[in-house]
């Protein structure tokens, strides 16, 4: 049986890095493989809030990020992959949302603040549909009535008004009737959002990652380039793995990678560093290869399905058949409970159905 359903999705941005894996891919598949029933989206719709000037992408970027879902481990056969602007109830249900919840609460959620900050917006010109991004997702969740959401602290706030609007909902139109959602619960990683190789946020833009489709080459290349401790020069000096309060960067990333990816072996590493018996150059090396090893699987199954796009097209086409299947049930009892399904209800002064044509 189930353990609970999942709903989780990425905006499509193309081939996906090593803070993608931690942060969102490792979890799906291991609640995958425990039994979970995960529905994973591509939310492209999403991409619009930020970017609707250009999609000249969008197709290209999403059949790479589905390469990679696939790569990483997510089983068709137990997992719905499928594409958010191919289930158009997530439309319909996100317009009747909008009428739940008003814009001072959507105006508090800490994350489009932050986004108003770091993408030098306007506040008095933020389109409709950025204020509303966090609506748009209540749907995409209750849509398939999750039980649970996967996400980095930093989107529990968007779960918190998820479950607010699903109350909502269940108080105006479930007075008499079963409620139509439950109330899902944010699932935190279980691993703290990897950094980019220069010590900041990871990110394909500032040229800091490792992707997941890399070659043995391409990650010794990138690992190369990763921070160390600055005060260690050379390989007889102290080293210090762990962060410094006076360390704008937050200590070294090799440790912290071979913490996630080495971990029988991080604590020794760290030892040496300190030490001053390991240099920096051959524990990068070390580090390379053990994130080669750690990504072959994934880069040779995703080789696999790149060399059958048609195969790959037919998985999500078929989940988004699922996908609709599942909305648009849950879409007939949202429209029941409101009263917008077309003979659902007895029109005011006409005979009962029985005794019509009598």
């Amino acid at each position: 049986m189930s353990r609970g359903r999942i709903l989780s999705g990425m905006r499509p941005t193309g081939r996906l890095h090593l803070g993608n894996y931690v942060g969102a891919l490792e979890n799906w598949v291991r609640l995958q493989n425990e039994g979970w029933q995960n529905f994973h989206m591509v939310a492209d719709w999403h991409m619009l809030t930020t970017g609707y000037e250009d999609t000249s992408r969008i197709q290209s970027d999403t059949w790479d990020m589905v390469l990679d879902w696939l790569g990483a481990g997510i089983d068709p056969e137990r997992s719905v992959i499928f594409v958010q602007s191919q289930v158009k109830q997530h439309a319909e249900l996100h317009l009747l949302f909008s009428m739940l919840v008003s814009k001072a609460r959507l105006e508090r959620i800490p994350t489009l603040k932050e986004q108003i900050r770091d993408l030098h917006l306007d506040e008095q010109t933020i389109s409709y549909g950025h204020l509303g991004y966090s609506v748009l997702q209540a749907a995409d969740i209750l849509l398939y009535k999750a039980t649970h959401v996967p996400v980095g602290e930093d989107q529990v706030p968007h779960v918190e008004l998820t479950r607010e609007i699903a109350r909502r909902f269940n108080f105006v139109y479930c007075q008499d009737r079963e409620p139509v959602f439950p109330e899902p619960e944010a699932q935190l990683t279980a691993f703290a959002r990897l950094r980019g190789l220069d010590g900041s946020r990871m990110s394909k833009s500032v040229g800091n990652t490792i992707l997941l489709s890399d070659g043995p080459e391409d990650i010794l290349a990138r690992v190369k380039q990763a921070y160390t401790d600055p005060k260690k020069i050379r390989a007889t000096d102290p080293g210090r793995p762990e962060a410094d309060p006076n360390d704008g960067h937050g200590g070294c990333v090799v440790w912290e990678y071979h913490r996630k990816f080495n971990p029988a072996g991080a604590e020794e590493i760290a030892r040496q560093c300190r030490a001053g018996e390991l240099a920096c150059v051959p524990d990068k090396k070390h580090l390379a290869q053990i994130l080669a090893d750690a990504l072959a699987p994934i880069r040779e199954r995703r080789a696999r399905y790149a060399k059958d796009p048609g195969l790959v097209r037919d998985i999500v086409e078929a989940g988004n058949r699922r996908a609709r299947e599942v909305a648009e049930a849950t879409m007939e009892q949202v429209r029941e409970a409101m009263n917008l399904e077309p003979g659902k209800a007895e029109v005011p002064g006409a005979a009962p159905h029985g005794e019509r044509g009598r």
